[in-house]
């Protein structure tokens, strides 16, 4: 390694002590990129894509200045999960990105950084080997650093980035779906980086985990090692096996976290989803296994030549094992496969390499952790210490049991506790399941009929939906299950109820032991042969209260006995997860809370069954067909999925609670009863796929609904009026609807923020009010496939429209702050919907909708035909791109908006009052600081106005930086350094000193030296002659390579105007450089380097140089030196 390598790993090599540690990210994601090349669009909507989706993004928004890239900037790169490298053209012409890589791959290496290269315009052959005009820039810096160590260095990164897997811009029909593969891509990492979570107090794991380390022998990457950790329920296997993978994984090409793989094998397909998962959290691409012999094939041929890092959790079945590890070479060499278990014989079986059993802890180490559960200490006080020592000698080092207990005791005195460990004196200490069967016992009769419906069937479950559930049923849910929480039986996890394995055991013991011989005679039912035993012989009874139907995979339908559920009189609860049956039931119990049916087998639900206790009512497939009968007036929640013999949703008046109605792929269903519309608690409406739907409610008056999905109802040509004001509707999706128009009564979705009307080809009428309501759309390119939406947003002439909404249109103007989130708009395409004044509303009133807005970046009202931009235009004071192409009619534009960047005013033949133009062609300085570049190509009106200006003494000039092309054949005389390729005669082709070609550089030199005090910039000409470019459909650029002094780069990669569709013009290109932006404070001798872009040379015989000069821009005339005398040479 050279000195200057050595340099970047020194100075942070404190914040990597242990590569092995989870690395604390500061960033999720780092940009390196050549500012010149992409920052104003590629990085720009690359940075905005990542914001949007909540992804931690640094970006240097700084310009490079100088080469010495700061402290600050190289601790980013190391605090950053991910690095992307964004290699345009010119990303080597720069010292500075050349060390970013240097830093970000040895990122890579150390703290294992992920790192994707971003090709964009560049060919990764010509950077693995600097070939073609990447090679060619590169060559360029390297003569600068002829003999310089950092040279070698460069190179070696650059084909070791050019080695790994990247992402290239031209396999990408769009820029936007380049970016999208991107985002993609760095969500996948992020979710596969970020570490999994540990135990709330991870007591006694750090000297287990030692233990391990040796088993797992992480050094040798020669040998596959497949370790086994065994113990009893409740121990921490789970613990310690996530503490170990968050460590270690950076260490892989892949890893992988199987939690719950007993549970989950247990499912229909659930070995198939293990499967699936494994492979989709290795290979960030899911590939849709559906056979688990398959997959196995799969896993070896996708996996074999990887190193991963593999952890299953809970295995309990050899098969589980064969299926998702098999054999050693289903993986690369130096992979690490961890199998978490409570059956040391598995592990015998499956010929581990070493197994580890996982200790209980030692009476410190329980002390500890219970005294942490019990008071929030490390120790207990005083008048607890003997206490607290029983209940260790109890848990006897069982860290859940301990958990447990200290949370049932915590809180209570001394009085209190010394009662509780009377009762637990009577429970052998050897079975620690009965420890916890005391905080089970200590629960009330509605507590423990919570605590057994959850083991039994809603663990995993919506808490929300399960509230209501055990509310309907008498339980006094809001207390029952703070208490449930408060002893450790349950957590609530993003809003899903969560129970340890143990504890669901526990639970499902207790059910059993009601009759360990007679499954009928039990509350609950859930071993899926004795559900088979009751259902087909006929053996339930009034007390079964409860069943859960999860077969595995391969069983025979149930031949169910038609009068089965005749005795279930107390029957509160029926989930068939997978099982087919044979024929369906005669009778219900009206008992029931929860009917949730797989693939019903009749067409309608037994006469007798009234459902007035219902909450939950799902169809998944299946028959049913007939849903007249429905009266159920508790239900909340109404499913059916794929029900492809359903024709109608009914009345539905009977139901006033109904929260979510779902139908969705019902591809047989035509109509929804207009009561549907009037079901004031509906806060989920879903008919998505629903191919055949042609008939919703008349009117739709649901004041609680938040989302309307109809996605591919291909035949629904109709939307409902909206008969009230929706204030809560935020979503209404109409992808792929054959909805021909929008009532006006949309203006009563008051706080739609997310609509689609994307690819609804028959759309043809819009209203002014959807316009109106849409003030916190994100992107408002919404209308994307709508090929016969006519521009015309209202029933009357548009100018009658606007004048009768004028107040509204003040009011609805979002506020200036947008901290509130009200104006959230940063996008806005309406290309070609501005078409005349006469059939769509004035460009004025649509931007007094928005007169306020401060979040608005980028507006494309290119094709439109309006006359100008009204004066409220300067009020977008975010607006950075503004595309106004081919607005023929377009005739001035007097003020831009403070922070404007780019302005595209391209064919616009009319215009001819552009006040930034003026201000720039006098040189008198801009209004818009930020202002880098306007096209004006095709403005012929603008062309003829810049023809008379005179150029002004550049003593006069002010701003920091221009670029113009302009219609002229010569450069200004005052020019002190000048070259003359063509003196005013047109180029024929084949003039060899003028034409472009690959080899050839013109270089001005400007003698000094010039001080920075003294001057204002640099100020540069060209003069080209485009023989005929009107073939083409794209065009060439020229570039200012660079300008050097002694001391090195001052500017680089200043490219120049591109031109298309012309012929036979002259054109004068200029730049101008404040001396701001230099960071040297003498020019000694300054070269100015010219050359054109390598990767259009095929239109290069079509493109000539006429003249080139250059000038150093005085502050003072007493400053002027002596003309000196240029020199131009051709490299």
């Amino acid at each position: 390694m050279t000195t200057s390598s050595m340099a970047l790993q020194g100075a942070s090599s404190s914040l990597w002590s242990s590569s092995s540690s989870v690395h604390p990210w500061t960033h999720d994601v780092f940009l390196s990129f050549r500012g010149e090349d992409v920052r104003q669009k590629f990085i720009s909507h690359l940075y905005h894509a990542l914001h949007k989706r909540g992804i931690n993004t640094y970006i240097d928004d700084k310009l490079e200045r100088g080469e010495e890239i700061s402290q600050a900037l190289f601790q980013a790169i190391e605090g950053s999960m991910i690095s992307i490298i964004v290699l345009s053209k010119n990303y080597v012409e720069s010292r500075w990105c050349l060390n970013e890589l240097l830093k970000i791959l040895e990122c890579m290496e150390i703290v294992k950084q992920i790192v994707l290269p971003v090709f964009y315009d560049v060919d990764p052959s010509n950077v693995r080997y600097q070939k073609g005009s990447f090679g060619e820039a590169f060559a360029k810096l390297k003569d600068r650093f002829e003999g310089n160590e950092e040279v070698l260095n460069w190179e070696a990164a650059l084909e070791k980035l050019a080695n790994l897997s990247g992402v290239e811009l031209k396999n990408y029909r769009k820029e936007s779906e380049f970016i999208e593969e991107i985002i993609q891509w760095v969500n996948l990492r992020i979710v596969n980086q970020t570490p999994l979570s540990v135990a709330k107090y991870p007591v006694g794991i750090e000297c287990r985990k030692r233990d391990i380390y040796q088993h797992l022998s992480i050094e040798r990457n020669d040998i596959i090692r497949i370790v086994g950790i065994f113990g009893t329920g409740g121990i921490g296997k789970t613990t310690i096996s996530k503490d170990i993978y968050n460590q270690i994984y950076s260490q892989f090409e892949g890893s992988c976290f199987l939690k719950n793989v007993r549970e989950t094998s247990k499912q229909a397909g659930g070995l198939i989803q293990l499967q699936n998962t494994l492979l989709f959290d290795i290979l960030g691409t899911s590939l849709d296994v559906r056979d688990t012999d398959k997959g196995i094939n799969v896993i070896k041929h996708r996996l074999c030549s990887k190193r991963v890092l593999l952890v299953f959790d809970d295995v309990d079945e050899l098969v589980q094992i064969e299926k998702l590890v098999g054999d050693r070479d289903w993986f690369g060499l130096g992979s690490r496969i961890i199998i978490t278990t409570r059956d040391q014989q598995l592990l015998k079986i499956s010929e581990v390499d070493s197994e580890y059993k996982l200790k209980l802890l030692d009476e410190n180490e329980a002390l500890r952790l219970f005294s942490l559960h019990a008071f929030k200490e490390d120790e207990p006080s005083d008048e607890y210490v003997d206490l607290a020592k029983q209940v260790i000698q109890y848990a006897k080092g069982l860290p859940l049991a301990l958990a447990v207990l200290g949370s049932n005791l915590k809180g209570k005195s001394t009085n209190q506790w010394k009662s509780v460990l009377d009762k637990y004196k009577n429970i052998p200490n050897r079975d620690i399941q009965k420890v916890l069967l005391v905080s089970y016992e200590g629960l009330d009769n509605n507590e423990k009929e919570m605590f057994l419906d959850i083991a039994c069937f809603f663990k995993g479950e919506p808490l929300a939906n399960i509230m209501k559930i055990f509310d309907n049923c008498g339980f006094f849910p809001d207390d029952g299950i703070d208490k449930l929480k408060d002893k450790c039986l349950i957590t609530i996890e993003n809003g899903y109820i969560r129970m340890h394995d143990l504890l669901q055991d526990m639970g499902r013991e207790i059910v059993r032991l009601e009759s360990p011989n007679e499954p009928g005679q039990r509350s609950r039912l859930f071993f899926h042969e004795d559900v088979r035993h009751v259902l087909e012989e006929c053996m339930g009874t009034n007390k079964v209260s409860g069943m859960i139907i999860e077969m595995p995979e391969g069983e025979d339908a149930i031949s169910l006995n038609p009068e089965a559920f005749v005795q279930m009189k107390r029957f509160r609860v029926l989930i068939n997860r997978n099982a087919s049956f044979s024929s369906g039931p005669n009778y219900l119990s009206n008992e029931l809370r929860v009917l949730d049916w797989f693939e019903y087998p009749l067409q309608s639900l037994p006469p007798n069954f009234h459902g007035n206790k219902l909450i939950i009512f799902k169809m998944h497939g299946g028959f049913i067909k007939d849903l007249s009968f429905i009266k159920f007036k508790n239900l909340t929640n109404m499913y059916f999925n794929d029900c492809n013999f359903l024709t109608k949703v009914p009345d539905v008046s009977n139901i006033p609670n109904l929260k979510k109605l779902i139908a969705m792929n019902c591809t047989n269903l035509v109509e929804v009863h207009d009561s549907v519309g009037s079901l004031g608690n509906l806060f989920l409406l879903n008919f998505g796929g629903c191919s055949n739907l042609r008939i919703l409610p008349r009117s739709l008056k649901l004041r609680s609904l938040d989302t309307l999905e109809l996605y591919g109802c291909s035949s629904l040509r109709s939307f409902p009026e909206i008969g009230c004001e929706m204030n809560s509707l935020t979503r209404l999706n109409l992808l792929g609807t054959a909805v021909e128009e929008l009532p006006l009564s949309i203006d009563n979705l008051t706080k739609l923020d997310d609509l689609c009307l994307g690819k609804c080809k028959n759309l043809k009428r819009l209203p002014i009010n959807i316009i109106l309501r849409l003030q916190r759309v994100r992107d408002f390119g919404i209308f994307f496939g709508c090929t016969n939406l006519v521009k015309k947003m209202g029933s009357t002439t548009m100018e009658d429209e606007i004048s009768s909404n004028e107040e509204q249109l003040q009011e609805l103007a979002p506020p200036t702050n947008s901290s509130n989130g009200s104006s959230a708009l940063q996008v806005l395409n309406h290309q070609n919907c501005f078409q005349s004044e006469s059939n769509f509303f004035p460009i004025s009133s649509f931007f007094t909708m928005f007169n306020s807005s401060d979040t608005l970046t980028d507006l494309d009202l290119s094709g439109s035909e309006f006359v100008s931009l009204p004066t409220s235009f300067k009020g977008f004071v975010a607006l950075k791109e503004l595309n106004l192409e081919n607005c023929k009619k377009l005739e001035e534009i007097l003020e831009l908006p403070p922070n404007i960047g780019l302005v595209i005013v391209r064919g616009c033949k009319s215009l001819e009052r552009f006040s930034e133009v003026s201000r720039i062609m006098e040189f008198n300085g801009s209004h818009t600081k930020s202002l880098y570049y306007i096209v004006l190509d095709g403005c012929d009106k603008m062309h003829e106005k810049i023809r008379n200006y005179k150029v002004p003494n550049p003593l006069q000039w002010k701003g920091h930086y221009y670029a113009a092309v302009l219609p002229e054949n010569e450069i200004p005389e005052w020019l002190w350094y000048r070259k003359e390729f063509l003196e005013n005669k047109i180029a024929k082709r084949g003039d060899d000193d003028i034409q472009f070609k690959r080899d050839k550089k013109w270089v001005i030199n400007i003698e000094g030296p010039h001080y920075l005090e003294d001057i204002t910039g640099i100020v540069i000409y060209l003069v080209t002659f485009i023989k005929d470019f009107s073939q083409f459909h794209f065009y060439p650029d020229v570039e200012i390579c660079g300008m050097y002094t002694k001391g090195g780069v001052l500017l680089t990669n200043y490219d120049g105007y591109r031109r298309k569709g012309i012929k036979d013009q002259y054109e004068v290109r200029m730049w101008y450089f404040d001396s701001e932006s230099f960071e040297v404070k003498v020019l000694d001798n300054l070269w100015v380097q010219l050359h054109p872009d390598p990767s259009w040379e095929p239109l290069w015989s079509w493109y000539y140089y006429v003249s080139f000069g250059a000038n150093v821009v005085y502050m003072h005339e007493s400053k002027r030196k002596i003309k000196r005398k240029g020199k131009c040479i051709q490299a």
